[in-house]
């Protein structure tokens, strides 16, 4: 039994093309989108970003955490850039905020759950994950993960690739509360090693650290003999993201 494709009427026709007009314009809102970003995020440089749950309580201790390595990081000269949120990000950009450096939030337009924390002095708000994401890792120095759920897992794994694959320089990828990510470590040493998905040395690419002082002279102690911003040859590479 053959099938075939059935024909599209007239106005199938016609709501196809429009579809596809509305697509081509998209790419126009995207551009945009990059270009209004990459100009509010051009003076925060150095940055680290912070990630974590959007559902993490005021009066949790990995809101304690959050708030003080940010304030730790705002002091020592670096911009903290969070996703703009409630939970961990607040807690990130209420301690950046409190310190002597920006606070910079890069808020995402969600359905539910997603509202913009009052402790930004940068703020920026996205319709396209995507697009959000790649401003994370192209204004950040290095990334410190806390406790959180698939976002934060989604931000993480996406550093990890980039830096893995040579498409970004080495940065800093920093998880902090061990007892939170031993068994996701556990995991990538017992299977992914193993049935070598990864390599043993990709390992290395992650430091988990609980202190926040510690995670703070870890990101100095990276940059010792080179300067924060990239070299020619690594915007290049970010051309390519």
């Amino acid at each position: 039994m053959t099938h075939k494709i059935p024909k599209l009427s007239d106005p199938q026709k016609e709501i196809q093309v429009a579809n596809s007009a509305r697509e081509s314009w998209r790419v126009f809102e995207i551009m945009a989108e990059f270009v209004s970003a990459t100009e509010t995020l051009a003076s925060i440089q150095p940055a680290v970003a912070l990630f974590g749950s959007a559902r993490t309580p005021v009066d949790h201790p990995y809101y304690a955490l959050a708030e003080r390595v940010s304030r730790l990081l705002s002091d020592a000269g670096f911009s903290v850039v969070s996703g703009g949120g409630p939970g961990i990000m607040e807690a990130s950009n209420k301690g950046a905020f409190a310190g002597k450096s920006p606070a910079v939030g890069l808020n995402i337009k969600l359905p539910h759950e997603q509202a913009a924390n009052p402790y930004q002095d940068v703020s920026h708000s996205f319709q396209h994950f995507f697009a959000r994401k790649v401003m994370f890792v192209k204004s950040a120095s290095a990334y410190v993960v806390m406790p959180g759920g698939f976002g934060t897992l989604d931000e993480l794994f996406e550093a990890l690739t980039l830096v893995q694959t040579g498409k970004i320089r080495r940065i800093p990828i920093v998880l902090m509360v061990n007892e939170f990510w031993a068994p996701l470590l556990d995991w990538f040493k017992t299977t992914l090693v193993r049935d070598k998905m990864i390599n043993a040395d990709d390992l290395a690419l992650i430091q988990v650290l609980d202190h926040p002082e510690t995670v703070v002279q870890y990101i100095f102690d990276h940059y010792a003999t080179r300067g924060f911003e990239p070299s020619p040859a690594e915007k290049a590479l970010e051309l390519n993201l």
